[in-house]
């Protein structure tokens, strides 16, 4: 029997087509209301984090705005106030009902910013706050780990990406779900799934590495690695892997590297991989065509789309990878231990 978390990933095509029908004609209204503000504060945790990583470099690459992450705690505990006039701030709970993420929402909007949230929770508190809600149209997840409801966010902060004004082509998001089918036959007719299964079963840690707009993505499959299949997984970004750290990558833990052809890191995500294999330790990759898999020493296919969409299907490799190893390693991927579907972190 398929898990309920592989059932949720093959959902994931047309969890996207509602959403991204439902979301594009919103744009003029994310435009007027972004019109009087200058940088983008995202506020979110877990996968929803990692989505908003994405969301910072869309912006920032895309758009010509400054946007950084949220430290909720100020908002909670430390309950400093901060000018934020010219701020749009996005927040981002798949459930709309974690308390923190509500709060911290609630004071960006005091402190005097434009608010949006994103979220699958309709009616949810996150969804009732803010002042433009994008919900996503992901249908209920039950598996703990997220899936569709994060590929769903992904794609909500593309939609306001073009709401910013980011200079894209609005038919690469339609193509997100085609690919998004065509790369899970792919992936699971690939031999090398199998593979690098077998070979991440036998360790321990594994270090998960991106740069750029695929970056949240090495995050978020660092963290299904982490809460699906307990592994010590440690999502790094190439250029602060090699300030130290890869001093971890040996014969007993491998790399993970991932990236998007066409991407102006590729090459150095190659050369990262190329790097690992040369002092004997396994690098596999996800995508970056035939540039990374050359370089690497197992790789699974990525999506053909460009690097402003990719990661929206560049994760699904991935999270067909934790599924399996999970199931490889007798865990039940769809109720890690220790995790509930909505986590409050409290004050």
């Amino acid at each position: 029997m398929p898990s309920r978390m592989r059932l949720e990933i093959g959902e994931q095509p047309e969890a996207l087509r509602r959403t991204i029908g439902s979301l594009t004609p919103r744009i003029g209204e994310l435009e007027k209301l972004a019109a009087r503000t200058r940088q983008v504060l995202f506020i979110a945790r877990g996968s929803s984090d990692n989505a908003a990583v994405y969301g910072r470099y869309l912006v920032e690459s895309h758009t010509g705005r400054l946007a950084t992450l949220a430290a909720p705690s100020i908002a909670t505990t430390y309950r400093r106030r901060i000018d934020l006039d010219g701020v749009l701030a996005v927040a981002i709970s798949q459930s709309g009902r974690t308390e923190e993420i509500v709060e911290t929402l609630d004071w960006a909007k005091a402190c005097g910013a434009r608010t949006v949230a994103v979220t699958n929770g309709q009616g949810s508190p996150l969804a009732e706050s803010a002042d433009v809600a994008l919900l996503t149209e992901a249908g209920e997840e039950l598996a703990v780990p997220a899936t569709k409801t994060y590929t769903t966010q992904l794609a909500a902060l593309s939609v306001l990406g073009a709401g910013l004004g980011a200079d894209v082509d609005l038919a690469d998001l339609d193509r997100v779900p085609d690919e998004i089918e065509r790369l899970i036959e792919a992936t699971e007719a690939s031999e090398s799934l199998a593979l690098i299964v077998e070979e991440l079963s036998k360790v321990q840690g594994v270090v998960v590495s991106a740069r750029g707009l695929a970056f949240g993505t090495a995050l978020e499959v660092a963290l299904k690695l982490k809460e699906a299949c307990y592994l010590h997984a440690m999502g790094l970004s190439y250029a602060d892997l090699l300030h130290g750290p890869i001093a971890v990558v040996d014969e007993t833990t491998p790399a993970l590297v991932l990236g998007v052809e066409g991407s102006p890191v590729l090459e150095g995500t190659a050369a990262l991989a190329a790097r690992v294999v040369g002092a004997g330790a396994r690098a596999y990759g996800i995508g970056g065509g035939s540039e990374l898999a050359g370089a690497s020493s197992l790789a699974l296919p990525g999506p053909g789309l460009p690097e402003w969409t990719a990661p929206l299907a560049l994760v699904v490799p991935g999270q067909l990878l934790v599924e399996k190893l999970a199931r490889r390693l007798g865990i039940n991927p769809d109720v890690p231990r220790g995790l509930n579907k909505v986590t409050q972190t409290g004050a």
